[in-house]
């Protein structure tokens, strides 16, 4: 059955995102709920990432799986307010160039080193700055990095940069062992393989296409934490498998993707369950269409926008991910920094959308059809299944005959590094500002071979500059000034079509407790979370 816009009315019931739902082990204590230290966490890790390290690979279930072992400077709440992790206290300078961090002490290594002040400066320094191409731009801006004591790092900025703790959470800047990679390829030393941290839980096993073990590391500089013996991550393929998994007890938590949103309303009414899509504040993540813009019609901006305008993006929310989210109205989601309300992408209309390809010079030739594209799947479940065969029937509706390439994961992503698609999908996270998760995919120094740049070879000397002018802004209003051009002049010249905003759903048993308790939610430690008797 064709996945019409008509059939699929019919066949599917809207749901709405359940409210945020924030509980910090205080409100668990408050409840008469004392943690209970012991039990092991069994959850599904899909799909299965290539390895754990964080920087090395930044895809999600590296990122959730990943921040158990390392962790970062910094957390932050729901509200991105900082809040201590590996460093226990900062300050500022009143220039804003100026950023000192004291460390937690008596912090080790899951192999026993100690963890030191040299640690984060080769992490902020060396590592991150090879490996995350998304923060070399922000990393070149620093003038010093120094240790005046072994539990201090100091770094002096070139210019005042005001995002700059938003880069220090686990997910973004993760800490990693300087005497495991110093001297070692990054990407391939035997750390990334057997990942060593100073997180709550240590990496024990990895069965490929059957589980991830880790075990509660004894040393953890928490004193009594974390509450669970460890952790196994399932490997499930299978999307109905993964639902029957959370249904019957045998996992008690599925995060992001883990679960197909049309399976979303019947768990939510299972009393045994508890569904949330709070905890993913830092990210925001942005599901858009991406378009290569070195393939010939894509080039022309008015056959962006005639595409832009044949996306129904009110049916996508509501009948493709049951509410699970919001519709994207331009570049920067409505609930980052720094959104422009009043730039926003013109309204669904097909019959506009056919006028501005025959502005361009597409007329309606055999079958009504006016040019060819190919679609690459991202192989992540069904639901990016439904939203490639959307895509198809949309362009088809304005005379874009879209032919769809399925492929495996490991494909998908070195092709789409490689520049060889003309068109797939994705979700980015926006990482709380502009400068650290939108601008790396709009300007012209990130068009790179590596995943999650500026793949599309979008290229706007203007864009640039707005974007340089919005990292390097004295003032939070000089950013918006210059943030706000940038969203306007993307939303007239869509480099990519910008769908949903989505709020990506956590299903917990009830006796898993203190699971979402910051902004990055599923991302955190979990040396607080613990199961209820």
């Amino acid at each position: 059955m064709e996945l019409t816009r008509r059939n699929l009315l019919g066949a599917t019931l809207g749901a709405t995102a359940a409210a945020p739902v924030l509980m910090s082990a205080g409100a668990a204590l408050a409840q008469g709920v004392t943690p209970r230290r012991g039990g092991m966490l069994t959850t599904i890790l899909n799909p299965e990432p290539p390895v754990l390290q964080i920087g090395v690979n930044n895809q999600t279930p590296t990122l959730i799986a990943g921040t158990k072992i390392t962790q970062g400077l910094l957390q932050f709440t729901p509200k991105l307010e900082p809040l201590p992790q590996l460093a226990k206290s900062w300050t500022v300078s009143p220039d804003g160039l100026e950023y000192v961090f004291k460390l937690e002490e008596n912090v080790t290594w899951h192999d026993g080193k100690p963890f030191t002040a040299d640690d984060v400066v080769f992490s902020v320094m060396q590592f991150n700055r090879e490996v995350a191409p998304r923060l070399r731009g922000v990393l070149a801006g620093i003038a010093e990095a120094t240790t005046p004591d072994p539990h201090t790092a100091r770094f002096v900025l070139k210019q005042p940069f005001e995002p700059f703790l938003l880069c220090f959470d686990a997910t973004a800047m993760p800490i990693v062992a300087k005497h495991l990679f110093e001297g070692q390829n990054f990407r391939t030393a035997p750390a990334v393989q057997h990942p060593v941290g100073t997180g709550p839980f240590r990496f024990v096993e990895w069965q490929r296409g059957n589980f991830v073990r880790m075990e509660r590391y004894e040393g953890y500089w928490k004193p009594g934490k974390p509450y669970l013996d460890g952790i196994l991550w399932r490997i499930v393929p299978d999307g109905q498998s993964r639902r029957l998994a959370i249904e019957s007890g045998q996992v008690v938590m599925t995060t992001a993707t883990d679960i197909e949103p049309f399976d979303i309303p019947a768990l939510r009414a299972k009393p045994n369950l508890a569904v949330t899509t709070a905890g993913w504040e830092y990210f925001s993540p942005l599901f858009w269409y991406d378009l290569n813009q070195r393939v010939g019609p894509l080039a022309d901006k008015r056959v962006r926008q005639a595409m832009s305008m044949a996306l129904d993006r009110n049916f996508i929310v509501q009948r493709l991910w049951f509410g699970l989210g919001r519709p994207a109205t331009g570049p920067i989601a409505s609930t980052t920094r720094f959104y422009d309300a009043t730039a926003k992408l013109p309204p669904f209309d097909v019959a506009k959308a056919k006028k501005l390809l025959d502005e361009a010079g597409h007329k309606p030739g055999a079958g009504g059809m006016r040019f060819a594209l190919k679609h690459l799947i991202p192989p992540y479940g069904e639901i990016w299944n439904r939203m490639s065969e959307y895509f198809r029937q949309a362009m088809r509706q304005i005379g874009i005959d879209v032919t769809l390439e399925s492929t495996d994961a490991g494909t998908w992503a070195s092709r789409v590094a490689n520049w060889d698609y003309e068109t797939t999908a994705n979700v980015l996270y926006q990482f709380g500002d502009p400068t650290l998760g939108v601008e790396r995919s709009y300007v012209t120094s990130n068009i790179q071979k590596i995943t999650f740049t500026n793949t599309a070879g979008y290229s706007n000397p203007r864009v640039d500059e707005l974007f340089q002018a919005g990292r390097t802004a004295a003032t939070a209003a000089e950013r918006q000034k210059a943030f706000s051009e940038v969203q306007h002049l993307l939303v007239e010249e869509v480099p990519l079509l910008w769908v949903v905003e989505v709020a990506y759903p956590t299903v917990t048993d009830k006796k898993l407790r203190n699971v979402i308790q910051t902004g990055t939610g599923v991302h955190a430690s979990f040396d607080d979370v613990f199961l209820a008797s």
